[in-house]
């Protein structure tokens, strides 16, 4: 199915930041020119997935892209860590947030923070416009550079509309991946403080503890960026049935990432991704739609560029530009022109809007 203007993509989570700064990848390039660079950097990590030409050939309209500061960890070599106090987080978070500023001054995106910008961007899309360009709603993923809940609102006022308060391991707000256990006093207070701006809540990386208490607590819209099914794939980083059905029931959105080892179960890093394919991704999707009932909640978080390449993915896909080749799929296995375009871009419309309403 080819990307067309009414049938484009919204991609749930990309790391674009974090690729221009830890990897010096500059994504204005044609992809082949980055892997070129890459190959002559000798970069250390997989081919490259994500360019913003990759993107628009693609179809891929808008996409959550991330803050992330990497912490330094007894377990993550001293070469995959960026901080160790709360100031130099929140530094990282802004030297991103500056990185996404310059491609907008630039005019190769626009950030993307409410109801009027998102309905602008969606027109230009929908009428094959040639302003189009890459929409970029902003996520935090792991909320250590908000150095207090008091924070909060001046992060909002810069632009994020999206907190996940958890990555891996434990951190000053919740338990995440690895670290079974529930939110800290102070995440707590971050969520009570994210309500009360209107933030939206993105449980990927929350420990189950931490997510259960975080859906108590918590009153407005929540997401899964890129989280897939633990019915299939077990493990703490995915979501069980029960978890899905509260997302559901919340009219959450789970966005399926396309990391082998969150497709497969036993797929080792390092291993060859020959048999890992696009149809697990839709199998993934497809649990999702079972548990609901309905394809409303179910969507694309690739993680494409996410600290992994292509060898690190389904092995029919060479990029982020053959994403559509996932709705074909879907189609094939008798998903409607409807749920499709749901699962391609308007179920995280959806509620996005329904958040940014009346702000």
């Amino acid at each position: 199915m080819a990307a067309t203007p009414d049938m484009w993509i919204f991609d749930g989570h990309l790391d674009l930041s974090l690729n221009y700064h830890r990897y010096k990848r500059d994504i204005r390039l044609p992809l082949d020119a980055l892997r070129r660079a890459d190959d002559d950097a000798r970069s250390g990590r997989g081919t490259a997935m994500v360019s913003l030409p990759a993107l628009r050939e693609g179809g891929v309209g808008l996409a959550f892209a991330t803050l992330l500061a990497i912490p330094c960890r007894d377990d993550r070599p001293p070469g995959e860590c960026e901080y160790s106090t709360a100031d130099e987080s929140r530094q990282i978070a802004l030297r991103d947030l500056g990185y996404y500023r310059r491609l907008q001054v630039l005019d190769h995106l626009r950030i993307v923070a409410d109801q009027a910008s998102l309905d602008l961007h969606v027109s230009q899309w929908e009428a094959g416009s040639r302003e189009r360009r890459l929409g970029i709603v902003l996520l935090m993923e792991g909320a250590d550079p908000i150095g207090s809940p008091a924070e909060v609102g001046e992060w909002y006022a810069r632009g994020l509309r999206i907190i996940g308060p958890a990555w891996y391991g434990l951190n000053r707000y919740a338990h995440g991946t690895g670290a079974p256990d529930g939110l800290t006093a102070p995440g707590r207070g971050l969520l009570r403080e994210m309500d009360r701006v209107g933030m939206i809540l993105d449980v990927t990386h929350l420990a189950e503890q931490a997510f259960f208490e975080s859906l108590d607590l918590f009153a407005g819209a929540v997401l899964a960026s890129h989280s897939n099914v633990r019915a299939i794939v077990p493990g703490d980083r995915q979501l069980s049935d029960e978890m899905i059905r509260m997302l559901v029931q919340r009219d959450g959105v789970i966005g399926c990432a396309m990391d082998a080892w969150m497709l497969v179960p036993g797929w080792k890093k390092g291993r060859s991704n020959a048999d890992v394919k696009l149809a697990m991704v839709a199998d993934h999707i497809d649990r999702v739609c079972q548990l609901a009932g309905n394809a409303r909640h179910a969507a694309i978080g690739s993680d494409l560029d996410g600290g992994f390449g292509r060898e690190q993915c389904p092995s029919d896909l060479d990029s982020v530009a053959d994403l559509p080749r996932l709705l074909d799929i879907l189609a094939g296995r008798g998903y409607g022109w409807d749920d499709i375009h749901a699962i391609a871009h308007g179920n995280w419309l959806r509620l996005l809007r329904r958040a940014w309403k009346d702000r």
